[in-house]
């Protein structure tokens, strides 16, 4: 069964003639003793896809009697122990971890609960939401509950619900009517209703959703985006326009957010590691392609001159060729 964490355009599959065993004996030759082989450990994580490391995982249990985990950040530290130890989470509990630091301590980091609600299937949601649980004992709708409020939250909670409309086939005259709903909630009248907006926003499909969006456009003449921001503020806005961009443009939307992570003085190690790494078995090339479109230069070199040392050739390997 094709997992739901592997998509089309991925830099990193699986490796021919693989061997759980050798590859987890080798690993644990590479951080015995004094110093640690970094080489050989990007060597073997970096050819095998996340299946393959969760394989590796057990066998090292095995072998080495720990958790490869523990192992890793024992032996590796800053941004290579982040990344290493990133690579050999299964993607679930990867999500769930990232949603989990984005509430914890005083403060949230909205941009984070945002990214990875907005563009994760339903499926993927409902695996995150359950890994949530496993991991934290607590639930993820509960943390989310009482880390935000007002319609910021309401968005949130639905799309933690993961009860948006997966089919593939847009119906025209749905997208008609969500488009005259949606304009009778915000441009036709005084304040807006924002329910209207979270309901439609967050339960149709993505197809569905570019269609109401055409719709919209024709109805109004004006993009719903530019609607969005003349009607809303906050977190809220920036959780619907964050919909619409994955709607238009899912890999632009990582390309954009890449870009940014990179730009001026000092690096977001946090978003860079987790794009690359939950992205790179589902459309890493396709965010590649638009990142060289919107920025002239690749991302490739983009993380080169950004970056350094073993950290830098295990991001590089990660993103795959320079375009």
């Amino acid at each position: 069964m094709a997992s739901i964490w592997v998509g089309k355009s991925g830099t990193i599959q699986n490796h021919p003639g693989f061997n759980p065993s050798e590859d987890a004996k080798a690993i644990q030759k590479a951080i015995k003793g004094v110093g640690t082989d970094e080489k050989t450990l990007i060597d073997i994580l970096m050819a095998r896809s996340n299946d393959q490391r969760q394989q590796i995982v057990r066998e090292y249990k095995a072998v080495a009697g720990k958790e490869l985990k523990d192992a890793l950040k024992g032996d590796l530290s800053g941004n290579l122990e982040c990344l290493m130890v990133a690579l050999v989470t299964p993607p679930a509990v990867f999500d769930a971890e990232q949603l989990n630091k984005s509430m914890k301590g005083p403060g949230t980091d909205e941009k984070t609960l945002i990214e990875i609600l907005v563009s994760r299937t339903s499926k993927q949601i409902k695996e995150v939401a359950q890994a949530y649980h496993t991991v934290y004992k607590k639930s993820l709708r509960d943390d989310i509950s009482s880390d935000t409020s007002g319609d910021f939250r309401k968005a949130l909670l639905m799309l933690a619900d993961s009860k948006r409309n997966e089919s593939e086939k847009p119906n025209e005259q749905m997208a008609k009517t969500d488009a005259q709903v949606l304009y009778n909630a915000g441009e036709k009248r005084w304040g807006t209703d924002e329910d209207k907006f979270i309901e439609i926003f967050c339960l149709r499909s993505i197809p569905q959703l570019k269609l109401t969006f055409d719709e919209y456009r024709k109805l109004s003449g004006k993009k719903i985006e530019d609607s969005i921001k003349g009607e809303l503020s906050g977190d809220f806005e920036d959780l619907l326009l964050a919909i619409v961009k994955c709607v238009n443009n899912t890999p632009a939307f990582f390309a954009k957010k890449l870009n940014k992570s990179m730009k001026g003085a000092g690096t977001d190690e946090s978003t860079l590691n987790r794009i690359l790494v939950s992205r790179s078995e589902i459309d890493l090339l396709d965010i590649r392609a638009e990142y060289k479109k919107l920025y002239g230069c690749s991302l490739h070199s983009a993380i080169q001159s950004d970056t350094s040392g073993d950290y830098r050739t295990t991001l590089l390997r990660i993103c795959g060729g320079d375009d």
